[in-house]
């Protein structure tokens, strides 16, 4: 089985929200750092410090229980302006040597340099070098991982965090991926591991195991993509075109809502907020369906969809009165949200006869 070789680099901004802190406030440098919002208004952690990952503080953690680990964390609002603007210089930087890349969030990236000629074509100095232009110039560090497709790359920049690098070589990615715990695999979530381990599978050597037929029997349609994984190929290009998949708002409330009345009052701002932001896209993508999200005061979530082209708020309305039926208890939190579909992509499916999308799009050019 032929893989496809590339020159892949993912650069990985070390705990970005949290280093743009302490780069602008030299006092803070070694002290337990928090970014995220207030531990008495239920807010979360956006990221920490390695001062606080210490004390077992991790992103999407409570910020109330980020501060019974340690007392003595420095919690900061998050300036999201500030990271903005952080982002696009190490951007810029990225620009200087391919114009292949793909970003997958405000601080981190795949690129492709495959073809780039900086270095004599080599991605370690390439990767070096981006390293230390971030460093100079945006003043904060980046980790690299470089490898022959996204997967590893990815996987590898994680390795000699922070402010390192770490480089996987085609003749190694073999070696590499079969000592590889399954839960680095680029899909497993918490979910799929317990099953995998339940199973007696803990890397991905122990996967090359199981044939394409008994790991779709167990995974279903992602058996045969574990299948190629867990030898190493991954064949996804960079992507240099972010296609948004969905969009959505939503708020985890002081006080819990103690009935539905209680959420449907909450709607109309949050149907407001949702529009807003839709309004910024609406050009590019076409609405296929319609969703919503409860979060009850027990941390259970529930989450319930429908197809629809529109974003009216009566259809959100019978959303929630139908969620929170599953849970018949106070609400902590409240989200409403749309799966989105570009139109370019749907516009070619009408051309072509696809019959998946006809319907949907005849409503739209009839």
């Amino acid at each position: 089985m032929s893989a496809i070789s590339r020159k892949i680099i993912h650069c990985d901004c070390d705990c970005f929200y949290a280093a743009i802190e302490t780069r602008d406030d030299p006092t803070l440098v070694g002290k337990p750092l928090a970014v995220g919002g207030r531990p008495d208004k239920r807010g979360v952690v956006a990221t920490c410090n390695y001062e606080a990952r210490k004390f077992g503080i991790h992103s999407a953690m409570p910020m109330a229980t980020a501060l019974r680990h340690c007392p003595q964390l420095l919690i900061i609002h998050p300036r999201m302006e500030q990271y903005r603007e952080a982002s696009k210089a190490v951007q810029q930087i990225f620009q200087e040597f391919t114009p292949l890349i793909e970003p997958l969030s405000l601080d981190e990236a795949f690129l492709d340099v495959t073809e780039s000629t900086k270095f004599q074509g080599s991605a370690t100095l390439i990767a070096q070098e981006i390293r230390r232009r971030v460093r100079e110039d945006v003043g904060i560090t980046i980790s690299a991982g470089i490898a022959p497709n996204k997967f590893i790359a990815k996987v590898a920049s994680d390795w000699n965090k922070p402010d390192g690098q770490f480089v996987v070589k085609p003749e190694q990615v073999d070696e590499f991926v079969r000592l590889l715990a399954v839960k680095k695999i680029f899909g497993v979530g918490k979910v799929t591991a317990k099953r995998m381990h339940a199973l007696g599978i803990q890397t991905c050597g122990d996967l090359r195991e199981l044939s394409i037929q008994e790991l779709s029997e167990h995974f279903g349609s992602f058996g045969e993509r574990l299948y190629r994984l867990c030898r190493g190929i991954d064949e996804r290009p960079v992507n240099t075109e972010r296609i948004r998949k969905s969009l959505s708002v939503e708020n985890t409330y002081d006080n819990d809502l103690q009935d539905v009345e209680a959420c449907l009052a909450k709607l109309p701002a949050l149907h407001k907020q949702l529009l807003t932001r839709l309004g910024k896209v609406e050009t590019d993508y076409y609405i296929s369906k319609k969703y919503f999200k409860l979060k009850f005061d027990n941390f259970v979530s529930t989450t319930i969809e429908t197809m629809s082209n529109d974003t009216e708020l009566a259809g959100y309305l019978t959303l929630c009165q139908e969620a929170f039926t599953r849970g018949n208890r106070p609400v902590r939190l409240v989200g409403m949200g749309v799966k989105l579909e570009p139109k370019r992509v749907m516009e070619s499916a009408l051309l072509n006869g696809d019959s998946i999308h006809k319907r949907q799009l005849r409503l739209r050019f009839d």
